[in-house]
C-alpha cells in the first residue's frame, strides 16, 4: 500500500493564500469585502455580448497557440502608439490564462537552478512561488518608506554574476505607488552591461491617476530589448474570472517562453479573443479607465478623512494602503480578521507581503466598488 505521508514538497514553506483566508473568512460572516483585487461591479455589456457573438458565429475551437493574429495586431499597436514601441506580431505577443500565467511562463522558462531573482517586497504573491520552482534563489529588498521608494543603490549592490532576473511591478500591487521615469532609466543605466533579464508586471497600467503616465519597460529601448512585459485583460475591463492576459517580450526570450506556453495550456479563450478584438478598436475603453477609479479612489477617501486611518493617495491600482496606528497596535493580520468578525469588513494585511512579514500597521483596501459599498466600508471605518 502507498504512502505519501514523507512525500518531499517543492513548496515547503507554501501556505494557504492570505486572499482565500480572508474570502472564506468574509463570505462566513457576511462582510463586505474590500480584500479581493477585483471590481464588484459588471464588465461592459457590450463586450460580453461581443463574446457571445463570438461564439454564436463559431469561434469555439483552439485558436492559434500565441492568439488570434487580429488580437496581437491590436495589442502590438495599441503598445506602439503609448509607449513607441513595436513589437512583431509573429514572434513578440502570446496571450496567456491570466497575467498570472505570463509571469509564471517567464520566471519558469527562463530561470534555471541556482540563478538568483531580486524581487522588492512587499511584493504580488506569485512571484516567489515561481522562482522557487523554477529551482532559483530570491533575493529580497524591501521597499523604503512610507512612500515605498526603490533605493537603486541597494539593487546594485544586491546583483551579483548569478542574477538572473529583476521583478518590476508598476502601478505596485498592494501599495498603489509607482515607478516614474527617473526609476526607470536609474534601471535601464543599472542593467546596460548585463545580461539580466527584466520581468515588468504593468497589469494596472491603464489605472494611473492625478496627470501621471505610465512608465512601461516599453518605453526604454534598454528595458525593451530585455523585458518581458505582462499585461491584464482582466484588471484593465473588470472580468478578473476570465484569466485572459499577455506579455510581450524580445523574440529570443520569447521563443522559450512559448515553449512552456505550448506544454502547459497551449492557447486560451478564442471567443474572447475575438471579443477583445473588437473591443479595443475603441481606445477610450482603456484610456477612460485613469479618469474612473481615481473618482472612486477619491470618493473613498473624502469618505474616511475624518477617520483615523492614515495614507497618501494610491497613485495607480485600486488599492489603497492605509495607516491604522493611531487606532490600535495589534498585529495586521489579527486586526484584518478582527474586521470581519466584528464589523464585516474584508481588507489585506500588508505584512503578508512584506520581508518576514514586517508589520508595518496598514492594511490595503481595494477601491474597486460600487458607490454604496464604499459608503458602507467608510461607516464602518469611522467607528474605529
Amino acid at each position: 500500500m502507498s504512502n505519501f505521508n514523507n512525500l518531499p514538497s517543492k513548496l515547503p514553506a507554501g501556505k494557504t493564500s492570505i486572499f482565500s483566508v480572508m474570502t472564506s473568512l468574509a463570505r462566513e460572516h457576511k462582510a463586505i469585502d474590500m480584500s479581493q483585487g477585483f471590481p464588484n461591479f459588471e464588465t461592459d455589456a457590450h463586450l460580453k455580448q461581443l463574446v457571445y457573438e463570438a461564439m454564436k458565429k463559431g469561434y469555439n475551437q483552439y485558436p492559434p497557440m500565441n492568439g488570434v493574429p487580429e488580437l496581437r495586431e491590436q495589442i502590438i499597436q495599441k503598445i506602439d502608439n503609448l509607449y513607441g514601441k513595436k513589437y512583431d506580431k509573429a514572434s513578440e505577443i502570446i496571450f496567456t490564462a491570466g497575467a498570472t500565467q505570463a509571469l509564471y511562463c517567464a520566471i519558469t522558462a527562463l530561470v534555471h537552478p541556482g540563478d538568483e531573482v531580486i524581487v522588492f517586497k512587499p511584493a504580488y504573491d506569485s512571484y516567489e512561488p515561481d522562482i522557487k520552482l523554477a529551482g532559483g534563489k530570491p533575493v529580497l529588498i524591501e521597499l523604503k518608506g512610507k512612500d515605498f521608494k526603490v533605493d537603486w543603490q541597494e539593487v546594485e549592490e544586491k546583483i551579483t554574476s548569478k542574477t538572473r532576473m529583476i521583478v518590476i511591478n508598476t502601478p505596485h500591487n498592494p501599495t498603489g505607488t509607482i515607478l516614474d521615469k527617473s526609476d526607470m532609466q536609474r534601471l535601464e543605466k543599472l542593467l546596460r552591461s548585463t545580461n539580466i533579464i527584466l520581468l515588468s508586471d504593468e497589469v494596472y497600467e491603464h489605472l494611473i491617476f492625478d496627470g501621471e503616465e505610465h512608465q512601461s519597460a516599453s518605453r526604454f529601448p534598454g528595458l525593451a530589448e530585455r523585458a518581458i512585459v505582462c499585461a491584464s485583460f482582466g484588471k484593465t475591463f473588470h472580468n478578473t474570472g476570465w484569466k485572459m492576459g499577455y506579455c510581450v517580450a524580445p523574440e529570443v526570450l520569447m521563443k522559450e517562453i512559448i515553449k512552456l506556453h505550448q506544454a502547459t495550456v497551449f492557447c486560451v479563450n478564442h471567443p474572447m479573443q475575438r471579443a477583445f478584438t473588437e473591443y479595443l478598436k475603441n481606445p477610450d475603453h482603456y484610456l477612460s479607465l485613469g479618469d474612473f477609479y481615481q473618482e472612486k479612489r477619491d470618493k473613498f477617501l473624502e469618505l474616511i478623512k475624518d477617520t483615523k486611518f492614515k495614507g497618501k493617495p494610491a497613485k495607480g491600482t485600486y488599492f489603497q494602503v492605509l495607516d491604522y496606528s493611531e487606532i490600535t497596535g495589534e498585529y495586521d493580520v489579527d486586526l484584518a480578521k478582527r474586521l470581519i468578525t466584528e464589523h464585516s469588513l474584508a481588507t489585506i494585511p500588508v505584512s503578508v507581503f512584506n520581508i518576514d512579514g514586517k508589520d508595518n500597521k496598514q492594511l490595503r483596501f481595494c477601491f474597486a466598488k460600487t458607490d454604496e459599498t464604499l459608503e458602507k466600508a467608510a461607516e464602518i471605518l469611522h467607528k474605529l
